[in-house]
């Protein structure tokens, strides 16, 4: 099938209908009333929406079925995350938390004794994960930069080092722990590991940055985790990450079209009500420029993001579409909002309205899953190894 002739089958559509009712009727009353920076429902709002999201079928939407998930495609995820982003919380928090816990993809590859004691609570109760790879020494080449180093001392795995920039082991019950178990293999020596957070010797602080929710930094010290923790083959963990990590980035490319959605949908809301010196800025050609834009950017996003996860479900090696849907969306995205909030003038930076979150939260997603520059450099050697084949 050729993509460019793609429509979305009636499935999907039924699906992105779904969604964007759901958040429109349940999320978005929910965060009505909460402080303009909060991250998360009241606890008693979050456990009544996700039981409607399990009623529709739609928890942990990238579990396998037989977890307990609902076991999507890449492109069905993205219809998902393009509708869960569009919401005040929804830069960062998708869904406010409704349709579960984000967990690393990596973990279904774990042993069997590894998904009952981690995997399936996540799943079935909600337990939070964190990801851990990035470290002080090197956050562009995180694998390369590794320090944290595990030793096998007799049945237990002992951890050191640190880790920082850490989304959400503040709240989490485990997560995954990058470490080097070979100094001299390079990434070959690379391992990853299940981590408990309530390992002795381990601690986290908040690292203060430009969003609301704040990352963490992690610190290991002589921490003992059992030698059944190793996840996948010892010195693969690079191999693992850099073969799965795909499966996330797609979708996290399809929330930053979401986010765009939602600033421009309000951009054009505003234009159509808002007079200056007897005119509307709809009918004002710098207004129209700039919603013209955002409506050429974000669809041109969505295609980009549309056929890297067409690619990725037929099977075939979407790093390189990826990475491009990763790269423009990031940056349209935060161009859109940017626009948005110029169409709305001094309400575009107040707090009243979610542009001005959504701003600086965009602006971490340039750096998150990968700097823009590490995936450009990812494209270029595309690029040229495709030029030298043909």
């Amino acid at each position: 099938m050729n993509f460019a002739g793609y429509t979305l089958p009636d499935e999907l559509k039924m699906l992105q209908t779904t969604v964007r009712r759901f958040i429109a009727d349940e999320v978005v009353p929910a965060e009505a009333g909460l402080d303009p920076e909060a991250m998360e429902l009241p606890p008693e709002q979050a456990i009544r929406l996700q039981e409607k999201v399990k009623a529709m079928g739609l928890w942990c939407p990238d579990a396998p079925v037989e977890l307990g998930g609902a076991g999507l495609n890449v492109f069905a995820r993205c219809i998902i995350r393009e509708e869960t982003a569009q919401h005040r919380m929804g830069g960062y928090h998708p869904g406010a938390g409704a349709f579960g816990p984000e967990i690393p993809p990596i973990v279904y590859e774990g042993t069997r004794q590894q998904i009952e004691r981690y995997v399936l609570p996540a799943i079935q109760k909600g337990k939070r994960t964190f990801f851990a790879i990035t470290e002080p020494s090197g956050g562009s080449d995180p694998a390369g930069a590794i320090q944290t180093k595990a030793e096998l001392v007799g049945d237990n795995w002992i951890i050191n080092g640190s880790k920082i920039f850490i989304s959400g082991a503040d709240v989490a019950d485990w997560g995954i722990v990058f470490a080097r178990t070979d100094r001299e293999k390079g990434r070959a020596g690379i391992s990853c590991f299940f981590f408990a957070t309530d390992t002795p010797g381990f601690q986290w602080k908040h690292v203060p940055v430009i969003r609301p929710w704040y990352p963490t930094e992690l610190a290991f010290q002589d921490c003992a985790i059992p030698k059944e923790n190793l996840l996948g083959e010892e010195g693969g963990g690079f191999r693992l990450v850099n073969r799965l990590l795909t499966r996330t980035r797609i979708p996290y490319a399809a929330g930053c079209v979401g986010t765009a959605v939602i600033a421009h949908r309000m951009a054009i809301a505003h234009a159509r009500e808002r007079s200056t010196f007897g005119a509307l800025l709809a009918d004002r050609q710098a207004v129209q420029w700039m919603l013209a834009d955002n409506e050429v950017e974000i669809r041109a996003g969505r295609w980009l993001t549309w056929e890297a996860a067409w690619k990725a479900d037929r099977g075939e090696d979407a790093r390189f579409d990826a990475s491009i849907a990763k790269v423009y969306n990031t940056e349209m995205a935060g161009r859109a909002v940017d626009r948005s909030i110029q169409v709305h003038g001094g309400y575009g930076i107040a707090k009243e309205l979610p542009l001005e979150r959504w701003y600086r939260e965009l602006r971490i997603k340039r750096i998150g899953e990968g700097p823009s520059e590490v995936h450009r450099m990812v494209i270029a050697r595309g690029i040229l190894r495709q030029r030298a084949s043909d």
